[in-house]
């Protein structure tokens, strides 16, 4: 069958699927020439690049279209309820990038709590700042986590090799699961604002997760708090973040996403007590490697008549 590949994808998720026989195209195609030859292609295969909007959707769901695989963790830029509408499944790769966001999101949260940031753009302006960079070790503090799904647990795991104490937010998981894992479950967002040293957000952005993280929780948090965010953008708001950062209501925040991307001409820009990375946290070797095979595998899968392990919008099929 015909696979369209329309993002860069590993070479190892492309091995996968021309191994299964598949004939692979690889095109980067903009918007509307996608909507022309999507009805050509039994798959489609994207990254976060890609949006498989409606128009997208109903055009390979005239022709040929049975699958649309995300080599990733979020969905938000697939019309997942087009697709169930049409009978097309949008299958992922849920585990593939959970060490490398979790890393990243560890990296930030040592970042902020050694000002290494800050303290190398002092070093290359020919600085010694070393008075006034005393940090903070991790051992003892407290980690909250606003999502406990697979990134969430890694991100506990590591947490726990530093001495840390780990709260979690997740409406979905229950006390039992989360104590397996080492996490404390809390009931409300509210608790892990107040209770926590350091903040990270895992959760996708949907319209129930937007602005979670607004002006009346931020003002719970304590003044010596960190925030970071390594999930989706449009879960903080970033004006509300801006205006506590900027009065040093809370001491930091590290951002790898934002509710615009790229972020242009933002008034974080002009913080530094503000970490920004640009929406890096998969982009690893080894987590596109594992989420294009494993994505890959799944569109092989749902091709060859079976029953894929992800797929995001299985209830609407």
């Amino acid at each position: 069958m015909k696979v369209l590949i329309t993002d860069k994808m590993a070479e190892e998720a492309v091995q996968v699927l021309k191994k299964a026989g598949h004939d692979v195209t690889y095109n980067e195609m903009d918007a509307l020439t996608l909507v022309k030859e999507i009805g050509k292609y039994d798959a489609l295969m994207i990254r976060s690049r890609t949006k498989a909007v409606k128009e997208v959707v109903e055009a390979g769901a005239k022709g040929n279209l049975k699958v649309i695989g995300r080599a990733g963790i979020g969905v938000d830029n697939v019309d997942i309820e087009i697709a169930g509408k049409h009978k097309i499944p949008v299958v992922n790769a849920p585990t593939g990038a959970t060490a490398s966001v979790a890393e990243l999101t560890f990296g930030h949260i040592l970042t902020l709590s050694r000002n290494i940031a800050y303290a190398d753009k002092t070093m290359k302006k020919g600085e010694w700042a070393k008075k006034t960079l005393k940090g903070f070790e991790l051992d003892g503090k407290t980690l909250g986590l606003i999502g406990t799904g697979n990134i969430g647990k890694y991100t506990a795991k590591l947490a726990k090799c530093f001495g840390m104490k780990v709260i979690g937010y997740d409406p979905f998981i229950s006390k039992e699961n989360m104590k397996k894992d080492s996490i404390e479950k809390v009931d409300e967002v509210a608790q892990i604002m107040e209770k926590s040293d350091y903040i990270s957000l895992h959760i996708p952005h949907i319209p129930a997760t937007h602005h979670i993280v607004n002006e009346e929780m931020i003002s719970k948090m304590k003044p010596s708090a960190y925030l970071i965010n390594c999930a989706r953008g449009g879960t903080i708001d970033e004006k509300a973040l801006y205006n506590a950062l900027k009065n040093g209501k809370i001491a930091g925040a590290a951002l790898d996403v934002y509710e615009k991307e790229p972020p242009e001409k933002s008034p974080l820009f002009e913080l530094d007590n503000v970490v920004l990375t640009p929406h890096i946290g998969a982009n690893t070797k080894e987590g596109q490697i594992k989420a294009g095979t494993i994505c890959a595998e799944q569109i092989n899968k749902v091709l060859a008549g079976k029953k894929p392990d992800y797929c995001v919008n299985r209830k609407l099929l």
